[in-house]
C-alpha cells in the first residue's frame, strides 16, 4: 500500500509531452507508481479537474541569508517551489571570515535591497567556510530542497578583504580563490556564480567585488568547474561582457553557462534578442549556453533614499556615495539633475530605468495634501504641471523628506517581445530573485504567473511547455538528478493545481522579518497541494502547513 495516492489528475510529467489523465502513488518519499491503476494508498486524493506536475525548480533566488533564520524560504514554499537554487550572481554569505561579516551584510543591503538591521538580527553566523555553511543549513533543516552556488564576490572578499572592491587580483590571490571554488564543489556546490552587471553595486555605490575581476581571473575560476564531473557557471551579464567570451569559457571548462538577466528593454528592444541569437549559435557549436529570462514585468517600489532603478546611472553616483543626510543637497543641485537627464538621453544595452516616465507611478505619498497624486504616473503629472519629470519627482520627494514611495515598471513591459523570449529554444525561465529586494518587489510566484498569464490567458505556451520550463528543463540544465520529472523512482516533489484558476495573487506587505521588518509577499491562487520528498507542505486551500515536517534536502550531488 502506498503512503499517498493522487487519483485521476491531469499528469504534466515535466518532459513537455502531452498531458494525460492518470494516478500517481508515493511511497517512502518517492514516486512509486504512475498509471491508470496504481493501487490503494493510506491517504487518497481525488484530483479530477486538477493538474499534477513536478514541483517548481526556481534556479534564481537569493535566500542565502534568509535560510539561516527561515527554514521555509517564505514565500516560495507556498508558491509551488520545491527546489530553490541560492547564491545567484555570486552574492552569497559563504565563505566569510568573522572580520568581513559587517562588510558582507552592508553590501547585501544595497545590491540586494536587504535591511541591515534584519541581517544583523537574523543571520546565523556559525560558519566560516562554504562546507560549514552547507552543513549549518542541513543541520537546521529546510522545508524545501536547496542547491547552492559558491559566490565570486564572497570568495574574493574572503581572499582579498576590502581590496576586493578596489583592484584586480594577483596570480597568488587567484590561485587561492580557485582553491576555494574547488573546495566548494567538493562539498556539494551546484556551481560557481558571478556578476559583471553595471548596476550591481555595494554600499555607497562601490562596485561589488566580482566586477573588479579581469578575464584571466574569470577563466581560472570557471576552469575549476571543469575538474569535476558537474557544475554550472552562472553569470549576470554587464554591458562589457559578451556572449562570445562566455562561449569561450563554456568551451574551456566543458560546463554549462547560464547567462542572466535577459530582460526586454523597450528603449533598446533588440539587444536581448541579439544575446539569445548568439546563445543559439553557440549551442549549434556544441556549447551549453542558456539565456535566463523572466515571465514577469520587472517592477520596483522605492523611495529616493534608496532608488535602486536609478543606481545604474553613472550620473547618480554622487547620490549613491553620499550619506542620507547629504541627499537633499545633491537632489537639489541643478548640475546633478542635468547630468542625469543627459545620460538618460543616451541609449544603453543594460540599464534598469530608461527615462520611461509614463511607467513610473506615485504609489504612496507622505503628505495628505498630495493624496490625489497617488496611482498616477510621474510623466502624466509632470506634463500637467508643465514641468520636467525628473524635476517633478525630485521636488515632490524633497518636499516629503524623501519618504514618497514610487513604483516603476522597468523592463519586460512589452508582452509581445517577452512572449518571443519565453518561446526561445534556449531560454531558461527564472529570475524570481526570491529572497532579495524584499521591500521593492516580489516575483517568487513567477511559476504560477507563467501557468496563469502566459498559458491560460495569452496562450503563448501550452500547459505542457510551461511545466517543462519550470521543472524538467532546469533539472536538466543544473544537473538536479531525480527531480523535475514525474516518473517512478524520482523524489515525490509535487505540485497539484487547477489550470483554470492558477496564478499569483496581488502583492501585499507583511511584517515577519527579524525585528518585525516589512517585506512584500504574494499568495498562491489555484494551488491545491505541494509535496516535498513526499511530505505535504501546502494544504488544499493553498496555505502553508506550518507544522509540516522539514523534509527538504540540501542537494549536494549533481549530474
Amino acid at each position: 500500500m502506498h503512503d499517498l495516492v493522487i487519483r485521476d489528475a491531469l499528469i504534466c510529467d515535466g518532459s513537455g509531452a502531452k498531458a494525460r489523465p492518470a494516478s500517481l502513488g508515493v511511497s517512502a518519499g518517492r514516486i512509486a507508481a504512475l498509471g491508470d491503476d496504481v493501487g490503494p494508498g493510506r491517504e487518497a486524493i481525488d484530483a479530477r479537474g486538477l493538474a499534477l506536475a513536478p514541483g517548481i525548480i526556481d534556479v534564481h533566488t537569493h535566500f542565502d541569508a534568509q535560510i539561516t533564520w527561515d527554514r521555509w524560504l517564505s514565500p516560495s514554499s507556498s508558491l509551488g517551489v520545491t527546489t530553490a537554487v541560492i547564491g545567484n550572481c555570486g552574492f552569497t554569505i559563504a565563505p566569510c571570515k568573522p572580520e568581513h561579516r559587517e562588510l558582507t551584510m552592508r553590501n547585501l543591503t544595497h545590491v540586494e535591497g536587504m535591511s541591515l538591521d534584519v541581517l544583523r538580527r537574523g543571520v546565523d553566523w556559525r560558519f566560516e567556510t562554504f562546507p560549514e555553511y552547507l552543513s549549518l543549513v542541513e543541520k537546521r533543516g529546510v522545508g524545501i530542497n536547496v542547491a547552492a552556488f559558491v559566490g565570486h564576490s564572497s570568495i574574493r572578499t574572503y581572499v582579498m578583504g576590502e581590496a576586493a572592491h578596489k583592484r584586480a587580483a594577483t596570480p597568488e590571490e587567484v590561485a587561492r580563490m580557485r582553491a576555494l571554488v574547488v573546495e566548494a564543489m567538493g562539498a556539494g556546490a551546484v556551481g560557481f556564480a558571478t556578476s559583471t552587471a553595471d548596476q550591481h553595486n555595494g554600499e555607497a555605490g562601490i562596485p561589488m567585488p566580482s566586477r573588479l575581476a579581469d578575464p584571466g581571473e574569470l577563466r581560472a575560476l570557471v576552469a575549476a568547474l571543469g575538474e569535476g564531473p558537474a557544475g554550472v557557471f552562472m553569470l549576470t551579464k554587464g554591458s562589457a561582457t559578451t556572449i562570445p567570451f562566455l562561449e569561450e569559457l563554456a568551451a574551456e571548462s566543458g560546463r554549462p553557462v547560464v547567462v542572466a538577466a535577459l530582460l526586454h528593454n523597450s528603449t533598446n528592444p533588440q539587444v536581448t534578442f541579439d544575446d539569445l541569437r548568439d546563445i543559439q549559435a553557440a549551442q549549434g557549436r556544441g556549447r551549453r549556453l542558456w539565456g535566463q529570462v523572466s515571465p514577469c514585468p520587472l517592477t520596483n517600489e522605492f523611495t529616493l533614499k534608496s532608488p535602486y532603478p536609478f543606481e545604474g546611472l553613472k550620473a547618480w553616483r554622487p547620490a549613491m556615495e553620499a550619506p542620507e543626510a547629504k541627499l537633499p543637497g545633491i537632489y537639489s543641485d541643478p548640475g546633478f539633475r542635468q547630468a542625469v537627464r543627459d545620460e538618460l538621453k543616451q541609449p544603453a544595452k543594460v540599464r534598469l530605468f530608461n527615462g520611461e516616465w509614463g511607467k513610473l507611478n506615485l504609489l504612496e505619498v507622505k503628505d495628505p495634501k498630495h493624496r490625489a497624486l497617488e496611482g498616477r504616473s510621474v510623466g502624466e503629472l509632470a506634463a500637467k504641471a508643465g514641468r520636467d519629470p525628473l524635476d517633478f519627482m525630485l521636488d515632490l520627494a524633497l518636499e516629503e523628506d524623501l519618504d514618497t514611495i514610487f513604483t516603476a515598471v522597468l523592463l519586460n513591459s512589452d508582452e509581445e517581445a517577452v512572449g518571443r523570449m519565453l518561446q526561445h529554444p534556449f531560454a531558461n525561465i527564472a529570475l524570481s530573485d526570491a529572497g532579495a529586494h524584499l521591500t521593492f518587489f516580489c516575483d517568487a510566484g513567477f511559476g504560477l504567473h507563467l501557468l496563469g498569464h502566459w498559458v491560460r490567458e495569452r496562450g503563448t505556451l501550452s500547459l505542457e511547455q510551461a511545466v517543462h520550463h519550470l521543472t524538467g528543463r532546469p533539472a536538466s540544465i543544473f544537473g538536479i538528478a531525480d527531480r523535475g520529472m514525474l516518473e517512478p523512482g524520482n523524489a515525490a516533489d509535487l505540485l497539484l493545481f487547477d489550470p483554470a484558476t492558477v496564478d499569483r495573487g496581488a502583492k501585499r506587505r507583511v511584517h515577519d522579518l527579524p525585528g518585525g521588518a516589512p517585506r512584500l509577499t504574494t499568495p498562491a491562487i489555484g494551488v491545491h497541494g505541494v509535496w516535498v520528498n513526499g511530505t505535504r507542505i501546502v494544504a488544499e486551500d493553498g496555505a502553508l502547513i506550518a507544522d509540516a515536517a522539514l523534509d527538504g534536502r540540501v542537494l549536494r550531488k549533481f549530474a
